[in-house]
């Protein structure tokens, strides 16, 4: 384009048109500051002037018109409250929310019977349009007027003919004004427009105002009792019953439920299973696996009667495992189960199924050898992927450690490490042949592996590398005796053995005879695990306080106060105590690998934020 004369002037006017406007908006947003501070001190007067240069300049602000107007009925000038509200309904004629305006002037005065009346005549002013429904209930609500703004959505809902239509915000405000049932029976009539597993936004705002309250919770059950005998046959309302039952911790009345609308809507059995994975998502073990042997009792034309096999062996491993001790007798009953299922599926030797059976071997009955033959089995199915079989070597590495065939584990290792070279499969099978080295006291060998896998592409490789690197340097100095740290070495295989008393021994003696070796925090840190393992959370926190006291300006001690207060938060249930803890590491350990997330605990737990 041709720059012309004419072009530079109108360029130049334009700029400066702009420049204009800006300092016209910052001079008024200075004296719109300036006002409100009037306002706050009283200085009603000077408030009024700046707020009538104001709106004349700018007549459509809602920020001025809506401050200036406050402003007025607060200093008691109803008169030109009026006149200026009517202005507005000049410039928006019939608009319902200025016609709350006149009503909040005459409530100002005293005159409530004529402020009802304008009241009314804008809730009667709506015409179906959400904007302003939604602009009329909000300004009903910012006056603390509830009922009014139950009234807008109310009307605005029967105008539109629309049962679906307002069910949250109307709902809360039944719950609110404390007609639980209002709300619930408006939600439940929502429900009849969502379609199949659309009722997660009922659920929620059911959740939303119920809460922990377990009277309201009572209330919205028998409210929900009275819809299902009223309707029987109306599926969604029985569902939110029997999640209402678990809300309430009620597991038993909620089981109890499903089993009868199992029967009912004849699901054959589905039902229940579904209610079975939730409850072992929620921890509800007992319930999950009443569950699993109801659809079980449908016997093996029931089609996922393999799968559910599966899974109730899992759950049942799940429990074991959480248990700080478990009998041998529930050991070998396990094991019993897993062979018998295994027996009869051998499909499953392709699956987790064989893993968790080997593991439970190993790692808890005490047999290696078998879980060493469970694994070969799995190894030569013909219907595992090559990424199972690399899982399986791993693991199949870890048992021969157990029965002592060290180097057939690292060979193992070394396999899955060249079959998945640029592979976190392989990184994980780097660390464990590291890891092979320090169990058998090789720490030259396994510290040089372990300097090129911490920089591993994977986060929890890296850290634990670097946690076995760090140990590993701090107390096995060239001058150092080698002895208490084969022991220690020891002593961690052992704690993977599930071996914990002899563990906790080895530990004690290498304390004993060995009192001032660099060792001592290591050793107290291992107690601490051993303790939480078994759930003695007052003698895990006593060693990690040790650690902290005795050995504040060690590697270990943020390590040892970042599980105190982790300790407190998620096992001892004092929060307050937790996030001094937490605060204490930011302030005395501020390069810490754990001040992020110390940061973020303290701040969630300031604003209340439950993850």
């Amino acid at each position: 384009m041709r720059i012309t004369q004419r072009n530079i002037i109108a360029l130049i006017l334009g700029v400066g048109f702009m420049l204009t406007s800006l300092c016209t908006y910052a001079q008024s947003d200075d004296r719109l500051t300036t006002a409100r501070m009037y306002v706050l001190s009283e200085k009603y007067k000077e408030a009024e002037k700046l707020y009538k240069k104001l709106y004349a300049e700018n007549p459509t602000s809602k920020e001025v018109y809506n401050e200036y107007l406050d402003m007025l009925i607060k200093s008691e000038q109803y008169d030109d409250a009026e006149k200026l509200v009517g202005w507005q309904l000049k410039i928006k004629p019939n608009n319902p929310v200025l016609t709350i305006d006149l009503g909040r002037i005459y409530d100002a005065k005293g005159k409530s019977k004529k402020a009802k009346t304008y009241y009314e005549e804008a809730i009667m002013g709506l015409n179906g349009e959400d904007l302003l429904t939604q602009q009329v209930a909000n300004k009903f609500l910012d006056m603390s007027m509830d009922d009014y703004a139950l009234k807008t959505y109310e009307r605005a809902r029967d105008m539109l003919r629309n049962n679906y239509l307002y069910s949250g915000p109307l709902a809360r405000l039944y719950a609110k004004k404390g007609d639980i049932e209002q709300a619930v029976y408006t939600l439940l009539e929502a429900s009849k427009g969502f379609y199949s597993g659309g009722t997660d936004e009922v659920k929620a705002t059911l959740l939303e105002f119920l809460g922990d309250d377990r009277k309201k919770q009572v209330r919205a059950q028998k409210a929900l009792l009275k819809k299902i005998n009223e309707q029987p046959d109306n599926i969604i309302y029985s569902d939110i019953l029997v999640w209402l039952y678990t809300q309430k911790d009620d597991w038993e009345g909620a089981l109890i439920q499903v089993e009868a609308l199992d029967l009912r809507y004849k699901n054959e059995g589905d039902r229940l299973l579904n209610f079975a994975r939730y409850a072992v998502k929620e921890k509800q073990y007992t319930y999950a696996l009443e569950a699993y042997d109801l659809v079980l009792d449908k016997g093996p034309s029931y089609q996922y009667y393999k799968e559910v096999q599966n899974e109730l062996l899992r759950v049942k491993f799940t429990i074991l495992q959480q248990q700080p001790k478990f009998t041998q007798e529930e050991v070998s009953k396990l094991v019993a189960a897993y062979d018998t299922f295994l027996t009869h599926n051998t499909q499953y030797y392709a699956q987790g199924t064989a893993t968790e059976y080997a593991k439970l071997l190993a790692q808890y009955a005490d047999d290696a050898p078998k879980a060493i033959e469970v694994l070969q089995r799995s190894l030569n199915h013909t219907n595992t992927t090559k990424y199972f079989k690399g899982n399986v070597k791993l693991q199949l590495g870890d048992y021969n450690i157990l029965i002592g065939e060290v180097w057939e584990a690292s060979l193992l290792y070394s396999q899955v490490d060249k079959s998945f070279k640029e592979d976190a499969l392989g990184e994980e099978a780097r660390f464990r042949n590291a890891k092979l080295s320090y169990y058998l006291g090789d720490f030259d060998w396994a510290q040089t592996q372990l300097d090129v896998l911490k920089a591993s592409t994977s986060e929890l490789i890296a850290n634990d590398a670097l946690f076995l690197s760090v140990q590993l340097t701090e107390n096995t100095t060239p001058d150092s005796n080698f002895v208490p740290m084969k022991r220690f070495a020891y002593a961690d295989l052992l704690l993977f053995q599930n071996k914990d008393d002899e563990a906790v021994q080895l530990l004690d003696s290498i304390a004993t005879t060995y009192p001032d070796h660099p060792l001592k925090d290591d050793i107290l840190m291992q107690r601490a695990v051993i303790a939480k393992k078994h759930r003695d959370y007052q003698k895990a926190f006593s060693y990690y306080e040790q650690v902290f006291k005795e050995h504040g300006d060690d590697v270990l001690a943020d390590d040892a106060l970042y599980r105190m207060a982790a300790l407190y938060e998620q096992e001892l249930n004092d929060k307050d105590k937790a996030q001094k803890l937490y605060e204490e590491l930011i302030i005395k350990y501020p390069g810490s690998t754990y001040t992020q997330e110390a940061r973020k605990k303290v701040h969630d737990m300031q604003t209340n934020v439950i993850p």
